[in-house]
């Protein structure tokens, strides 16, 4: 593993890849994933570049298998896990694997397409079965329930649907029979009527059964329907509407003997087609069982394939058109394993001109290589998600391993809760190897794939929570009070001493609403608690006040050193990019007036907890009024923390005002002094510069002088840097910006800061209302049925604690941590304008793939 407090150096390298020897090769580096392949085609169009015919077979394979996938996924056939990760294929062997999938689907479609015909085949016969049960009760209908004619007065004790009679009358009766959905009945009963004005006879019955649409398969109720009707016109009418209602009309038989016929043969028909489809659905499975065999692999192969294709584009030939050329960006550590990855693909191809590699010096700014484990990765992708670094720059997520669940626990201080919190992450971390935990919902997934910062998140909230002596709101007395309320007592005292303190009784005791407890008393303080805050401040009225006191402090005195930390890894920065200057006239003014100001608010709150004690405590000053009082210069003596006072204040406020045009015109003059009349010294550097694109300082040193290396190596802090124009004015207004937002940045953050104290008195605050209206309300009742209302209050209490206090309040809390972090913290030193290193890795591909197959 790399370092984590700087990305890796980078190299830029040129490979020549024989043509017979690329893919092997390009797959040999895509398992090893070392290195970020640059495009050397950009002016050439996607469908114009050489190997742009092998793309479009990887995609033809590729849609191939997906309908494989689609096909055994509906035959619920299980896929096989196999093989990992399958090596690419090799290039003999890949017209045999798509002439072998061209096979398989051309016989899996002609197998599925001759199953649906032979189950919507059955469907219908099925259909035509219940059709002619249901219709041939209708012929036994009476008369009686049919209008009557008065036309036929002979006829009147006959059925109107009675063969016999109709030829009799010698009207040409006609009828249409078959199924309709049970939604569509009412509308298409309707529009019968209105169509053919009553010249037809329309006869329902419903189904016993839910059948299968032949054409969508889905099962649904059905209608079955006898029209009669008398004309040609009419029945054409009668037609047009069933079609158009998307019925499933079916012949209707003249006689009973006709009807018997059909039903047996019908019968028969459906015990063939029974048979044909088992046997077809039987071989159809045994096709995708075989298939499900090497579907997997052949998915990955195939993608690995068009992966190695893709990166083939990218490359160009040389002059001969024998030799593909391709720059690749790849650290300095895996140079020697890029070398034996193209001596492996070389090998694998039995060439006899192997491929090489050499390093080629370049003026661009290389990616931003930072490897990470599972451990780290949280923590990188909170750095990530505000800018990937610069090249080379410090890298934040190394200290925010440690500043980011400690500032988090400040705000969400409470034992019970972080506790909570901590055996969540530690049941995750401990089935990090569980399937489904990995391929589990979004959230979740989102919950695993930070569990290492929840872990570090409720271990510190645990350490804090116990700093606040405060668990699910309540205190806990670990080590016993440092607090001796019997040595109020005047009992306990002599009587000089009675006189001379203020000390209780029974009268006292009885009257009075809150007794206070005096520490100037002997024997009533004994000593501070061990570890946190002392337990009976959770019996105090002045509880708030003092805890918002120690709170509020607390948070400046985090948060000032939080920022300066951020000043002092700015000055590695400048060493390490050789940039002294900016050391001496941005880095020193901004810690001067940072510590000038703010770190000597740090002292006094430091120096008043030392310097006073319970006796001296009412002579103490108000640190906000000295503060005050340093900048305003009062007229009148006050009495100051500390002798000499007002001397240490005019020095530092000296100090400050110093370099505040330092900050300003500093740096912008120096560079004008540079390109005046200075060269720019330093040691000569080859290759690629450290210093971003149109940064301030390429354009503040000489572009027509060249650096020679017996130049004075007095003044290191300059390299050389091509610069097409110098402009003072921009150099200025650039400087004047920062140093304005640096110093109202100094104190707004700090204010910012207070977010930490704001935080924490509402999580506690928050914890105490759950507590005071549940479980206090469930401990008061009754012993006689206490106990069965304690048990719903203890869950009610518990599913509140985890919405409300644990998820709600944690991710305010994980929200504000990362403001803190980001604008904070980060903006003293991290720029975060880099690209990050995207390697050609098949490792990548692998799990996009089976996500993408699971979806199939």
């Amino acid at each position: 593993m790399g370092s984590l407090f700087r990305s890796e150096s980078m190299c830029l390298a040129q490979l020549f890849l024989q043509s017979g020897t690329a893919y092997e090769c390009l797959s040999a580096l895509g398992e090893k994933g070392l290195v970020q392949f640059r495009d050397l085609n950009q002016n050439v169009s996607s469908f114009q570049r050489k190997f742009v015919g092998e793309v479009k077979r990887c995609e033809e394979l590729e849609r191939i298998l997906v309908y494989l996938v689609q096909e055994i996924t509906r035959a619920d056939i299980p896929l096989p896990e196999g093989e990992a990760s399958p090596p690419a294929p090799p290039l003999k062997h890949v017209l045999e694997m798509q002439e072998q999938l061209q096979k398989l689907e051309v016989e899996l479609r002609e197998v599925t397409k001759n199953k649906e015909k032979l189950r919507k085949n059955l469907l219908e016969l099925v259909e035509y079965t219940h059709m002619l049960r249901i219709t041939k009760t209708f012929l036994k209908r009476n008369v009686e329930f049919e209008p009557t004619y008065e036309e036929f007065p002979a006829l009147e004790n006959d059925s109107l649907l009675d063969y016999s009679c109709m030829q009799r009358l010698g009207a040409k009766l006609g009828f249409v029979s078959g199924l309709i959905q049970q939604g569509r009945v009412e509308a298409f009963e309707r529009m019968l009527w209105r169509a053919c004005k009553g010249y037809t006879i329309v006869t329902y019955a419903e189904l016993d059964e839910s059948l299968e649409d032949p054409e969508t398969g889905e099962v649904i109720k059905w209608y079955v329907f006898l029209i009669s009707f008398w004309g040609d016109q009419i029945g054409h009418k009668v037609k047009k509407i069933c079609d158009c209602y998307h019925c499933h009309v079916y012949p209707y038989p003249n006689t009973a003997e006709e009807r018997r016929e059909i039903q047996e043969g019908l019968n028969t028909r459906i015990q063939d087609l029974y048979t044909v489809l088992h046997k077809t659905e039987d071989y159809l499975r045994q096709v995708l069982c075989k298939a499900a065999e090497s579907v997997c692999s052949r998915v990955v192969q195939v993608r690995k394939m068009k992966a190695i294709y893709h990166m083939l584009n990218m490359c160009s030939f040389d002059v001969t058109n024998k030799c593909l050329i391709a720059e690749v960006w790849c650290p300095e550590v895996d140079l020697p394993g890029l070398r034996r990855a193209l001596e492996e693909g070389s090998r694998e191809s039995g060439a006899t001109i192997p491929s090489f590699m050499n390093t080629i010096p370049t003026k661009e700014t290389p990616p931003t290589l930072i490897r990470t484990n599972k451990f780290t990765e949280g923590f990188q992708n909170i750095v990530d998600a505000y800018g990937v670094g610069s090249y080379r720059e410090v890298n934040p997520a190394l200290f925010t391993i440690i500043t980011f669940p400690f500032l988090f626990a400040v705000m969400f201080g409470d034992f019970g809760h972080g506790f909570v919190m901590f055996l969540f992450a530690l049941l995750l971390v401990l089935n990090e190897n569980h399937p489904r935990l990995s391929q589990s919902q979004e959230i979740l997934r989102m919950f695993f794939n930070g569990r290492y910062i929840l872990l570090l998140m409720g271990l510190f909230s645990v350490y804090t929570g116990l700093i606040y002596n405060d668990c699910f709101s309540k205190s806990v007395n670990l080590f016993g009070s440092g607090w001796n309320v019997s040595a109020m007592y005047s009992s306990s005292h002599s009587r000089e001493e009675q006189k001379r303190m203020v000390l209780w009784n029974d009268s006292t005791i009885r009257h009075s609403r809150t007794l206070q407890l005096d520490p100037n008393i002997p024997g009533v303080f004994r000593g501070p608690y061990p570890f946190g805050i002392d337990p009976i401040w959770n019996l105090a009225t002045n509880r708030l006040t003092f805890l918002n006191s120690f709170k509020m402090k607390m948070s400046v005195i985090l948060g000032i050193i939080h920022m300066t930390f951020g000043v002092i890894l700015g000055i590695f920065n400048h060493l390490h990019f050789r940039k002294k200057f900016n050391i001496y006239l941005v880095s020193v003014p901004e810690i001067l007036f940072m510590l000038c100001i703010f770190g000597y608010l740090i002292f006094m709150i430091i120096y008043k907890w030392l310097a006073y004690s319970a006796e001296t405590s009412r002579e103490a000053p108000s640190i906000l009024i000295e503060f005050i009082n340093m900048f305003l210069f009062p007229s009148s003596e006050t009495h100051g923390l500390y002798p000499g006072q007002a001397h240490v204040q005019r020095v530092l406020l000296a100090l400050t005002v110093l370099s505040v045009p330092v900050l300003f015109l500093g740096k912008p003059l120096f560079l004008l002094w540079l390109h005046n009349g200075r060269s720019c010294f330093g040691v000569s550097r080859s290759g690629y510069t450290l210093v971003r694109k149109d940064s301030e300082e390429e354009v503040s040193l000489l572009g027509s002088q060249d650096m020679e290396e017996g130049s004075n190596r007095m003044e290191e802090g300059c390299r050389e840097v091509t610069c097409e124009e110098f402009n003072f004015g921009e150099i200025l207004m650039t400087q004047t910006i920062h140093s304005i937002e640096y110093c109202l940045g100094c104190i707004s953050n700090t204010a910012s800061y207070l977010r930490l104290w704001a935080l924490s008195l509402a999580h506690a605050q928050l914890s105490d209302v759950l507590w005071a209206m549940l479980m206090r309300v469930g401990l008061r009742v009754d012993t006689t049925y206490g106990v069965f209302l304690l048990l719903p209050v203890m869950a009610f209490f518990a599913v509140l604690t985890i919405f409300i206090l644990l998820i709600m309040e944690g991710l305010s809390a994980f929200l504000h941590a990362i403001r803190l972090h980001w604008v904070e913290f980060q903006n003293k030193f991290y720029v975060g304008a880099g690209t990050k290193f995207v390697p050609f890795s098949f490792s990548l591909l692998s799990s996009k793939f089976s996500h993408d197959d699971n979806i199939a």
